[in-house]
């Protein structure tokens, strides 16, 4: 077996492995636009509607699932209470509406079931047959129940998601916690590891984490701000990289500079 430059690499869930980020994305914003009409109605406020590249892709695309609300309240300059993560979906809370946002999600996934990248999933069969190790960070609370519908969570040595985050206190991007965790599960230095990530957060927190190259998958034509977030490689489509073989010379290149 081929000695390569880098040991592991671990990838983010939606909109990087499955094709779940804009299903994320019509359940945030369906639930904020519901709860803007709500405050419309009860405090006269002028109702702007979420969007996904207004909205989603700057204030909550890739962060755990209470600080994407606090994030895109703050950015309405909206302020009501925490509350607890047990709060009904009703509750007028960050974690109330974040609760929300999380029934209507799995509302869709049970009906619509998931799709995947199949290039991504081409390259995870190509780095399992080299022995690469794999691993999933992600911020979701529903990333198992993801790759279990999608029936690929036998290809990871290592999944550190919103539960694990929550369990073992961990920070949510732009900190790198949860690429470090899955790197530390796997036994793998952060300097021979890959990141792969859609969101500006992910980028963020792999250049925080100093990983040997930290790629970013442009799904949004959101290149430029992947790429000065922290991104050294940004493609549209995994399948640019040109495979293992290609991403081992990307991986040697970045890491000789």
């Amino acid at each position: 077996m081929k000695k390569h430059n880098f040991r592991a690499i671990i990838f983010d869930l939606d909109g990087v492995i499955t094709k779940t980020a804009r299903v994320h994305s019509a359940a945030w914003c369906e639930m904020f636009n519901d709860y803007l009409r709500y405050r419309e109605q009860k405090y006269g406020e002028v109702f702007r509607k979420c969007s996904h590249s207004n909205d989603y892709l700057p204030y909550i695309d890739g962060k755990p699932r209470y600080k994407g609300v606090e994030s895109f309240l703050e950015s309405r300059g909206i302020q009501i209470p925490f509350g607890d993560p047990s709060d009904h979906p009703d509750n007028e809370t960050i974690c109330g509406l974040g609760n929300k946002k999380n029934r209507f999600f799995n509302q869709v996934l049970a009906r619509d079931g998931v799709e995947v990248y199949d290039s991504t999933i081409v390259l995870i069969r190509q780095l399992k047959n080299e022995k690469i190790k794999i691993g999933v960070a992600s911020s979701s609370k529903n990333c198992r129940t993801v790759l279990e519908r999608a029936g690929l969570i036998e290809l990871f040595e290592t999944i550190v998601d919103g539960e694990v985050s929550v369990r073992l206190a961990l920070r949510g991007k732009p900190e790198p916690d949860i690429f470090t965790s899955a790197s530390d599960n796997m036994g793998v230095s952060y300097k021979e590891t890959i990141i792969v990530e859609d969101a500006v957060s992910g980028v963020q927190a792999g250049k925080k984490g100093n990983f040997g190259l930290v790629i970013g998958i442009a799904r949004d034509g959101n290149i430029n701000e992947l790429r000065k977030n922290g991104a050294d490689i940004v493609v549209e489509d995994i399948s640019e990289l040109g495979g293992v073989e290609a991403l081992d010379q990307w991986f040697a290149s970045h890491t000789l500079r």
